[in-house]
């Protein structure tokens, strides 16, 4: 069990989670990363305005990550499907072939 304390856009609190401390770090560092972008850009200057973005952010990186494994795995499906089928029918064949 793992305890942070957050210090990020002019609000500081500590969190106790189930995962570790180094991980709970590398997360915030991450999301930091991101906030910090928004907010040296100039983009947004409001602290909820700016938290409320690097989350959709992240929404949006992780809903295109699992878009693309989806993708992946599908065409490993479809990959291992026709090798099957070719097998089947090679195998088809060479009991066609003994039988004759």
């Amino acid at each position: 069990m793992g305890k942070l304390k957050i210090d990020l856009l002019g609000t500081s609190f500590t969190i106790q989670a189930a995962e570790d401390e180094e991980y709970l770090k590398k997360l915030l560092s991450y999301y930091s990363r991101i906030a910090n972008h928004i907010e040296s850009n100039g983009m947004l200057k409001d602290p909820l305005q700016i938290s409320i973005l690097a989350g959709i952010m992240i929404c949006d990186e992780l809903y295109n990550e699992k878009a693309q494994n989806a993708k992946t795995f599908k065409l490993k499906s479809d990959t291992n499907d026709a090798e099957a089928e070719r097998l089947t029918l090679e195998m088809i064949q060479k009991i066609d072939q003994a039988l004759q």
